[in-house]
């Protein structure tokens, strides 16, 4: 702590001298070349490494070996500041340079210096003679004892009857007695002005990966980046992470008062203390968290973020099934896995939004489950999964205001009251659509970190990408390698979430095929799914039943997560409970269908088009009960598909769901590939046609929403009529 400072001279940066000016170089004469004779004359005598620079075989002119090909060369004088050494000496205290190789430039020299222990320093740190700040704790009648820090103090031999315990003072070493174990101190008296100095424990630093119960009741030095912070009733807990690994520094003070109130999460910080464990896993007692800056600040940031991206590296990016289209999109599941994986290990908070319905929440769970365990082993709380891992449903398939509002203003208080990192938001079943941008723009003005996996029509993909994408981080959507919806979120959400964490990958086996038969996806990957889930003991008929009773459990969730619930449902939790549960919740599912398709088929209006198309309509405001499940949209649904069951699914066949200012729309797989019908086109012509209808929605091709001015909604439903007319095969 008290040897001289050694620094780069900053007027020659290190190099000892300076450049006065510039002369025309002597061996070209300015011009920059010369001519192969002249370099094989200067060569001669030369090794041929030297000559190797040069191609001395040609006849050509070659670059000047003298300037550099410049035609200038320098005029350069001894750096005065430094006296040529490229070094300077700076005085710890003041900062001033000096000449000399002195400790303290001669001012500082005439100061007394008074030095504070640091907490981590022992009686083998003491200097006999030197003057320290102590403090009394403990008053004798032959003398008292004055503390240093806490593990140094020693005895003042005397009578001090004006001196009590808790008083400061300044006192001289006179003697150690180190096989003892103590310390002789006498009074200082200090005349004139004194420089504090706090002396620093002088420690190796310690990688975290090397501590282990060997290190059991060491004192070791750690330098990482805190990327948790948690106020117990008890210590304050530090989660630093270095390049290693990640550990836990205990900072004792008054319980529920939080200590080094300035150290915040993402800062790098120097923690000295002693290793023990506390419930099974190893932490350090802390005796100071210190935050660093400058260099070593800097390469300590720069070890522990190429170690997290080397640890967010997925070690297993295998497919569960074999596809083309997911072969394509193989490195975009990997980038979004680790791109959640990083979060973790980031000290980052995860935020899953995804629309609430099965495939929506199959997505939701995959990934939480994927999550939860890695944060479980990370962080010593309990609380952790709660605080750091959050899951949210959204009524609309897509990312709406309402939901942006709500998470930006819990990340931002989150930021404010505890200093936490913005989140990770990942956006399932939603995000990729025109409908999304708002919102999602609202988001990176935060400078928010977003990854979307979502099936939707994503508009025009133009190299492989679509709007979306110039707010978005991280893009996962068949669309974009060619493929379609038939691949559903919940089938993509559980190939990263297997990504995330290999070891949950037998749990969640079963949750692509739920998704499939809860999306009506008809693909080979659909097909791939349902038998992989068949494997685990889930025969179709029971993923539907399943798929169902999430959709029915969903609508009475509303914007909560249902964790237990779901859990319960998805057959994740108790199996005997699971059977239970879906019976109950498809026998109730059953019976609300069939009433709300009682009141909706005899009010169906049905037209067989010129061009063969079977055209459905119903006022699902009339003809329907509301705030009830199932909703207008399930209730299009239900309605459609009863009249596929009745026709045939060959044949084109859309249905029209319609409210006062909303439409909701379902058209068989044949309406778009005899006609090439798809909805996003027609929306996006209804919206330049009409304009004050102010129309906005979309979906997938042959599944989505419609919505408009209610003041038009004749308009638009007929305009929407005579777009399907239109269809030609």
């Amino acid at each position: 702590m008290r040897n001289t400072m050694i620094q780069s001279c900053n007027e020659c940066k290190g190099k000892g001298y300076r450049v006065k000016s510039y002369k025309i170089c002597s061996a070209c004469h300015g011009t920059g070349f010369r001519s192969t004779e002249d370099i094989k004359d200067h060569f001669k005598g030369v090794s041929n490494s030297a000559r190797q620079r040069f191609d001395l075989e040609d006849s050509h002119e070659v670059p000047c070996e003298v300037c550099r090909g410049k035609g200038e060369v320098e005029v350069r004088e001894t750096c005065p500041t430094c006296g040529g050494k490229g070094e300077v000496n700076i005085c710890p205290s003041c900062g001033r340079m000096m000449k000399g190789r002195d400790e303290y430039c001669p001012e500082c020299q005439k100061k007394e210096k008074v030095y504070i222990l640091h907490p981590a320093c022992t009686m083998d740190d003491l200097e006999v003679g030197s003057i320290y700040r102590g403090k009394i704790t403990r008053v004798e009648k032959y003398g008292v004892f004055v503390s240093l820090n806490s593990h140094v103090w020693g005895l003042m031999r005397g009578l001090f009857p004006d001196y009590k315990v808790g008083d400061e003072l300044f006192v001289r070493v006179s003697q150690v007695k180190p096989y003892k174990g103590e310390v002789d101190m006498i009074p200082a008296s200090i005349k004139g002005p004194y420089e504090v100095i706090k002396l620093k424990k002088d420690l190796p630093r310690t990688r975290i990966a090397d501590i282990d119960t060997k290190s059991l009741g060491k004192t070791v030095r750690i330098v990482g980046e805190v990327i948790q912070i948690q106020q117990t009733s008890g210590p304050t807990i530090f989660t630093v992470s270095d390049e290693t690994g990640t550990t836990w520094a205990a900072a004792f003070d008054e319980p529920g008062i939080r200590v080094y109130p300035h150290i915040q999460i993402g800062h790098i910080v120097e923690v000295i203390g002693e290793v023990n464990q506390h419930t099974g896993k190893i932490q350090i007692e802390s005796e100071s968290i210190e935050r660093l800056i400058g260099n070593e600040a800097a390469e300590a940031r720069r070890l522990i973020d190429e170690a997290i991206d080397r640890r967010a590296e997925p070690e297993r990016k295998d497919l569960l099934i074999e596809s083309e289209t997911l072969e394509k999109l193989r490195p975009k599941l990997v980038e979004a896995a680790k791109a959640i994986r990083r979060a973790v290990y980031d000290g980052r908070s995860i935020l899953v939004r995804h629309h609430a319905d099965a495939d929506g929440i199959c997505a939701g769970v995959a990934i939480e489950k994927a999550v939860l365990p890695l944060l479980r082993d990370l962080n010593p709380s309990t609380d952790a999964e709660w605080h750091y891992f959050k899951r949210a449903p959204s009524k609309a398939p897509f990312y709406e205001l309402e939901d942006v509002v709500k998470d930006l203003s819990y990340a931002l208080e989150d930021l404010e009251r505890h200093g936490q990192k913005l989140p990770l938001l990942v956006l399932l079943d939603n995000g990729s659509t025109e409908e999304d941008i708002l919102a999602l723009m609202k988001a990176k003005i935060y400078d928010i970190e977003i990854v979307v996996v979502d099936h939707h029509y994503p508009g025009e993909v133009q190299d492989g990408r679509v709007e979306v994408d110039e707010y978005v981080d991280t893009h996962v959507n068949p669309y974009l390698v060619g493929g379609d919806s038939q691949i559903t979120a919940g089938s993509l959400s559980v190939e990263i979430a297997k990504m995330i964490n290999p070891e949950i990958a037998e749990r969640i086996l079963h949750l692509p095929g739920i998704a499939a038969v809860g999306d009506h996806a008809n693909s080979p990957e659909a097909e791939a799914y349902i038998e992989l889930a068949a494997e685990r003991g889930y025969e179709r008929e029971d993923l539907e039943r399943i798929a169902a009773c999430i959709d029915f459990e969903a609508f009475y969730l509303r914007f909560m997560n249902g964790r237990g619930i779901i859990d319960t449902i998805l057959g994740l939790g108790s199996l005997d409970k699971h059977k239970k549960l879906v019976d109950a919740l498809y026998r109730e599912y059953e019976r609300k269908v069939d009433t709300q398709l009682r009141a909706a088929i005899p009010n169906l209006k049905s037209t067989r088009l010129p061009n063969g198309i079977l055209f459905n309509v119903l006022d699902v405001e009339k003809y329907s009960h509301r705030f009830t499940f199932p909703a207008p949209g399930k209730t299009c649904g239900f309605v459609h598909d009863y009249m596929v069951q009745k026709h045939g699914e060959d044949t084109p066949i859309i249905t029209l769901a319609y409210g006062p200012d909303f439409g909701v729309i379902r058209a068989t797989d044949a309406v778009n590939e005899k006609f090439g019908f798809n909805l996003n086109e027609i929306v996006w012509e209804l919206a330049e046609e009409i304009p004050e209808a102010v129309i906005d929605g979309g979906g997938h091709e042959c599944a989505g929403s419609l919505k408009y001015i209610e003041g038009l909604s004749k308009k638009v439903l007929s305009a929407f009529a005579e777009k399907v007319a239109a269809l030609k095969g």
